[in-house]
C-alpha cells in the first residue's frame, strides 16, 4: 500500500495508509499557555486502524500523543502545567514556553513510499525570549503487512547569548522522574499493559531508569478485543545513549527515551544538538517487540 499525505489548512499534516489515517501532526495547536504549546502526533493508529495515542488526558492535559517536550530548559518549561522546584515540590511558575511553527519546507512521499516532511520551528519563553531555533523532519513508512514506522528528528540550535542546561526533575532533585524528550502517551485502556525492553518484560516500576536501545509497549485495545505494540528505539549517535528510559504501565501507559533523565546536557550558545528516534507500530503482541525493534533499527539504519 502507497502512503499518501496531505496538508490541512496549514496547521496540521496528515500521512495515510490507503483509507486509515495512520497519524495527523498538528504543527499550530489550539493550546492553552499553562500547557506548552507544541507541536504534537495524534491521533496515531496501526494499520488496522487501531488508536495508539491519548490527548490532553484529564490528569496530564499536557500530554498530547507524542510530542517533543522538555520540562527543564535553563529556568524554562516546554512540557506544561507547574515545574519541579529543589526543596519545593511542584509550583505553578509564569515559565511555561511554546515552540512556535515558522514554516513547511518539504512535503512528499517519495519513490520510495516513504512520507516525508520537515518543517522549522522557534522556541519562545513565556516572557518573549527565544531560545532555540529548530528545524524537525517527520517520515513514515510500512515495514511489514501489520507494521509501520515512523522517524522523528529534530536539530536545535541555542539562539540565546547563553548556554542552556536541559534536564528533568530528577536533576533538579527528584528521585526517578527524569522524564522529558521524545514523550507517548497510550490509550486509558493500556494502563496495565506489558513493558518489553531486550532483557525481558516488566512493569513501569520495573524499568524506570534503566538503560535500553529500544523499549515497547504492549497494550489490549478496548471494543475490538485486540492487541496493539508499539516499540521506541534510540539512534545510537543520540547523546547519552543508550537513554535512561521514564516509563509507567500501572498509572497509565507512557514511554520516554529520557536523555537528560539524571545528566544535563549543556548546549552552547551558538550550538546545535540533534536527536533521531524511529517508532514502530504494530497490530501485535508483546512477542513481537523484538523483531519490531530491529525493523526500527533498519529504518535509522538506512537513513545514516
Amino acid at each position: 500500500m502507497t502512503l499518501s499525505i496531505s496538508q490541512d489548512g496549514g496547521a496540521a499534516i496528515a500521512v495515510s495508509d490507503g483509507h486509515t489515517e495512520l497519524f495527523r501532526y498538528t504543527y499550530v495547536p489550539d493550546t492553552p499557555q499553562f500547557e506548552s504549546p507544541k507541536p504534537y502526533l495524534h491521533p496515531l493508529r496501526t494499520r488496522a486502524g487501531h488508536l495508539v495515542s491519548l490527548f490532553r488526558p484529564h490528569d496530564h492535559v499536557w500530554h498530547k500523543g507524542i510530542a517533543w517536550s522538555l520540562p527543564v530548559v535553563g529556568d524554562e518549561n516546554f512540557w506544561g502545567g507547574p515545574t519541579y522546584v529543589r526543596d519545593q515540590g511542584y509550583v505553578q511558575l509564569p515559565n511555561d514556553g511554546a515552540q512556535a511553527h515558522l514554516g513547511v519546507e518539504a512535503l512528499a512521499v517519495g519513490a520510495d513510499g516513504v512520507a516525508r516532511f520537515a518543517h522549522d520551528l522557534e522556541w519562545i519563553t513565556q516572557a518573549g525570549d527565544r531560545l532555540f531555533t529548530e528545524r524537525r523532519a517527520i517520515g513514515a513508512r510500512v515495514v511489514g503487512e501489520d507494521s509501520w514506522v515512523l522517524t522523528v528528528e529534530t536539530a536545535m540550535k541555542n539562539v540565546s547569548a547563553s548556554d542552556i542546561a536541559i534536564g528533568s526533575p530528577t536533576t533538579k532533585g527528584r528521585d526517578n522522574a527524569g522524564y522529558g524528550g521524545l514523550f507517548w502517551r497510550g490509550p486509558r485502556s493500556f494502563t496495565g499493559g506489558t513493558l518489553v525492553t531486550a532483557s525481558g518484560t516488566g512493569s513501569g516500576n520495573d524499568v524506570r531508569g534503566q538503560r535500553h536501545e529500544w523499549m515497547g509497549f504492549a497494550g489490549r485495545q478496548d471494543e475490538v478485543d485486540a492487541s496493539s505494540l508499539i516499540v521506541m528505539v534510540d539512534d545510537v549517535a543520540n547523546p547519552h545513549h543508550p537513554p535512561q528510559w521514564f516509563a509507567r504501565s500501572e498509572e497509565f501507559a507512557c514511554l520516554n527515551p529520557a536523555p537528560f533523565f539524571s545528566e544535563e546536557l549543556v548546549v552552547p550558545a551558538g550550538g546545535t544538538v540533534e536527536f533521531r528516534y524511529g517508532v514502530g507500530i504494530a497490530d501485535a503482541d508483546a512477542d513481537a517487540a523484538a523483531a519490531l525493534a530491529q525493523a526500527v533499527r533498519d529504518v535509522l539504519g538506512g537513513q545514516s
